[in-house]
């Protein structure tokens, strides 16, 4: 059993666990994910690591109750234990001096771009950051992204934060890069898949290597279901075993926004039921 040390709630419906496994937190790096699941009935969850300590041997997880599965997860408290916490798992982000770097978090997003951008400060690398949501209340990890980064940028969909920039990370993105004395070399874009697309999209015509993070259609975590299936080039690779990072130019957006939806409906119809008290 892993038990939880801390839990905080980070915006509405987005809550933030520390998780006690030793073992995990030994052995994770930057852009890999563990799969959780709260008893014997549980759904399997995979989530990226938002951050983890190695002497207090925590992992830390960041997610938005959206199904019946993370509602559940949300209700845990500090000293409750979980059944499975297992990791890492996936691929781990290639961290090395490229020179001036772009990270993008969008939503929920920036927690796993925050780890990227502290091993990436680590590594010598200067670290331009911008973290997006639709409105402030909806901002996370504000201070722990302006700590990893050298400079950090804010935007809001409706303009509510007075000192960020009113519109979406793309519009960010594209006044950085077309500072010419910016010189970005890779850019990392996480957050939802329609945001993601749209980054690699922009980004594509400045020629700029940009790394995308396909946790969101991940469903088993191990392979074995094939929902996350998604179009690299000519190849089909599993977010879960070959990423969750890919290269963005390559990704076949249209498919992966349709294998998202795929459970869409069974997610409803388990939400309706537990809500009048059913058995799932």
């Amino acid at each position: 059993m892993y038990k939880i040390v801390e839990k905080r709630e980070l915006a509405p419906t987005v809550k933030l666990m520390k998780i006690l496994s030793p073992e995990i937190a030994k052995k994770v790096q930057a852009g890999q994910f563990i799969i959780i699941r709260t008893d014997s009935k549980g759904e399997r969850i995979p989530l990226t690591v938002a951050d983890f300590d190695r002497e207090e041997g925590t992992i830390t997880i960041i997610f938005q109750e959206v199904g019946y599965s993370t509602k559940q997860l949300g209700n845990y408290n500090v000293g409750d234990e979980v059944l499975d916490f297992v990791g890492p798992l996936g691929q781990a982000t290639e961290i090395e001096d490229y020179g001036t770097v772009l990270c993008v978090g969008g939503g929920v997003g920036v927690a796993p771009v925050l780890p990227i951008a502290k091993a990436l400060k680590e590594a010598g690398n200067n670290v331009i950051s911008i973290i997006g949501a639709r409105c402030q209340d909806l901002l996370i990890l504000e201070d722990e992204m302006r700590e990893a980064s050298t400079e950090l940028h804010i935007t809001t969909d409706d303009g509510s934060c007075n000192y960020g920039m009113k519109g979406f990370v793309t519009d960010k993105i594209k006044e950085i890069l077309d500072d010419p004395s910016n010189d970005v070399k890779h850019i990392w874009a996480i957050g939802p898949v329609i945001m993601m697309k749209f980054c690699a999209s922009l980004t594509k015509k400045y020629e700029v290597p940009t790394t995308v993070s396909m946790n969101p259609i991940m469903v088993d975590g191990t392979g074995m279901c094939g929902a996350c299936r998604v179009a690299v080039g000519d190849k089909t690779k599993f977010a879960c075993v070959d990423g969750p990072e890919f290269d963005g130019h390559q990704i076949d957006w249209d498919l992966a926004m349709r294998r998202m939806n795929i459970f869409v409906e069974k997610e409803r119809l388990i939400t309706e039921r537990n809500a009048k008290g059913g058995n799932l």
